[in-house]
């Protein structure tokens, strides 16, 4: 069987058409998986062109007949904005418009698509969408089992839900799902992966081999706003922003963008954690978003043989946090991991079974969140 590098090298004189580089150089063939003597891999190119496409597609395919591999799946998509900086393009390169003229011709032709018209509108008020920030003052709370486990537990009370994984230096929803795939792209849209009746968008689908994001403030900026205009979210009752730690310029990005966004905070019961984490509802509050509560992760170890709690990290953290935020305890979530086994089907590092203890605690934080929003 292939190894990985070995792939790369068998790929590697296949060019980009346009650019005239390696398509292995500029990591542009992604989500390569080998079984056995089968090959899987997504191909980015610069436009959907047939004849392009199809002949990048045969010389894949000959080369690694060549090297025994006959069963092969090819996907393609057009690369984003970020890609094609990286690369050294303008977006301009595959139309010859201007970047503005660009964007608005393509608007123009998404208001074709129902999909497309409802999508745009997605960061208006009048959408119907509810949008809640997860946040933290510092990382290792816990605050993306939080947002990952919530955003399923709504999904479980019949509700259409999305996940943005803006914590775009440490992604990890992807990997706490268990979701393997990757977005595609479909008449100029991105459309997200979704797992467990959720929608989810992330930074880790466009980053190769978990490789660093090396990006300064207007980058990460620019990918939100991606995450947001360019993805076919379709209809949505709840779209939850897993932030990234602290009050840094994605979570001010976020409370420019979304006005109407409310957040939650996450904690633990540690008296310094919960001291920092007032840091990130003091800028809601600031930025006149509503905090709807305190998540109070960690809060005790059970003992599963004699269900005794002990405090690890103290007690009454969240509370005081709550407190000062003129808010409210949501939930207090125990120590844990999620009881899965890698062979079950819908397996997930992360994700709590429904009728877990720590899954009912997060049905109940969910039930809590609805009534919130919208009563």
């Amino acid at each position: 069987m292939l190894t990985k590098e070995q792939l790369q090298a068998i790929l590697r004189p296949i060019a980009e058409p346009v650019l005239e580089r390696s398509l292995v150089d500029l990591q542009w063939i992604r989500d390569l998986m080998i079984k056995e003597d089968r090959v899987s891999i997504t191909v980015v190119c610069l436009e959907k062109e047939t004849e392009t496409q199809a002949a990048i597609e045969s010389e894949i395919r000959d080369r690694l007949a060549s090297a025994g591999v006959h069963e092969v799946h090819i996907r393609f998509r057009e690369a984003y904005e970020h890609e094609r900086e990286e690369a050294g393009l303008s977006t301009s390169v595959s139309s010859g418009t201007e970047p503005d003229q660009q964007q608005s011709s393509q608007r123009s032709e998404l208001k074709g698509h129902g999909a497309g018209l409802e999508q745009l509108s997605i960061l208006d008020p009048e959408s119907g969408v509810q949008f809640i920030a997860i946040a933290s003052g510092k990382g290792g709370v816990g605050k993306s089992t939080v947002s990952v486990n919530l955003a399923v537990a709504l999904a479980r009370q019949g509700k259409r839900v999305g996940l943005i994984d803006a914590d775009i230096y440490g992604f990890s929803v992807p990997d706490m799902m268990g979701v393997e795939s990757a977005p595609v792209v479909e008449d100029g849209e991105i459309i997200p992966v979704e797992r467990f009746g959720v929608k989810v968008m992330s930074m880790g689908f466009f980053i190769q081999d978990n490789n660093p994001v090396i990006w300064r403030g207007p980058m990460l900026g620019k990918m939100l706003r991606q995450f947001f205009n360019d993805v076919n979210w379709g209809e949505l009752d709840y779209l939850l922003l897993d932030l990234p730690p602290g009050t840094g310029d994605v979570a001010l990005d976020v409370h420019q963008m979304i006005p109407q966004s409310r957040e939650i905070i996450v904690t633990t019961p540690h008296a310094t954690a919960a001291f920092v984490a007032a840091r990130a509802g003091a800028m809601a509050l600031k930025t006149e978003h509503e905090v709807l509560g305190v998540v109070e992760n960690m809060a005790y170890y059970e003992c599963k043989g004699c269900g005794q709690k002990d405090y690890i990290f103290g007690r009454g953290g969240g509370a005081r946090l709550a407190e000062t935020l003129h808010s409210e305890l949501l939930a207090q979530i125990p120590i844990g991991a999620p009881d899965n086994h890698i062979s079950e089907r819908d397996f997930s590092p992360s994700v709590y079974k429904a009728e877990s203890s720590t899954g009912i605690i997060y049905n109940e934080l969910a039930m809590s969140i609805i009534s919130k929003c919208e009563n």
